[in-house]
């Protein structure tokens, strides 16, 4: 059978059709990797300091990636900088995984891997950077975080009751205990981790219960050396 020859011009419109379809596939990934060594203190659980290496990896590895550089480059804003990376590593991560975990003394050792769909980065990007608030930080279960604000060496953090909190000296028997906490980070100028505090809510100076909607405030000291930090919620 005579072979049949493809008319130049159906290959050129072949060529420009796949081309344009690879460019506005919306499920394209990109590849992130990030690897974390934290000290621990010597009253910190391994297994905690193992946990918390891991959850800086990850952060790391969003913040490495040339996705979240290139859509990034104009922002200032160290502590957005920092939660927006956390959002993107704790909720649009697909197929993560922890490659290697090891221990030495009392330092550990965390590497990961996974992917982010490029569009949907794109687009969280841009809605923290247009000013809406970062989701998954400022609420959980328990506890609403109602403003943060920087005063000299102090982070201010003020917060609400979303459900009633009480500790062990104030719940009577047969109540249900329930306690919520505050987490501050503070990192260094390079973005390591200098240390990480927390507090349980209640209320200053008192030890009494916490109905929901009632209000109170910590503050949190800043570390020599911080030039940023985050405040979250304990899920």
């Amino acid at each position: 059978m005579p072979s049949r020859s493809i008319p130049s011009w159906y290959l050129a419109c072949a060529l420009v059709i796949a081309g344009q379809a690879v460019a506005a596939d919306p499920s394209s990934r990109v590849e992130i990797a990030g690897d974390y060594r934290y000290a621990a203190q010597e009253s910190e659980p391994i297994e905690a300091a193992q946990s918390l290496a891991c959850r800086e990896a990850w952060r790391v590895a969003v913040m490495q990636s040339s996705l979240y550089q290139e859509h990034t480059a104009s922002v200032v804003d160290s502590t957005l900088l920092m939660d927006l990376a956390y959002e993107l590593a704790s909720s649009h991560v697909q197929d993560g995984e922890i490659i290697e975990q090891t221990k030495r003394g009392r330092t550990v050792r965390c590497r990961v891997r996974g992917y982010l769909l490029a569009d949907e980065t794109v687009r969280v990007i841009g809605r923290h950077v247009a000013g809406s608030p970062p989701e998954g930080i400022q609420q959980n279960r328990a506890l609403r975080i109602v403003t943060t604000k920087e005063e000299g060496d102090y982070i201010l953090v003020q917060f609400q009751a979303l459900k009633r909190l009480d500790w062990l000296t104030t719940a009577y028997p047969g109540t249900l205990r329930e306690s919520a906490d505050i987490m501050a980070d503070f990192y260094d100028q390079t973005g390591l981790l200098i240390r990480t505090d927390r507090y349980q809510a209640r209320l200053s100076g008192v030890n009494q219960v916490m109905n929901p909607g009632m209000r109170g405030a910590v503050k949190f000291t800043k570390p020599l050396g911080t030039r940023s930090y985050r405040i979250w919620l304990v899920k």
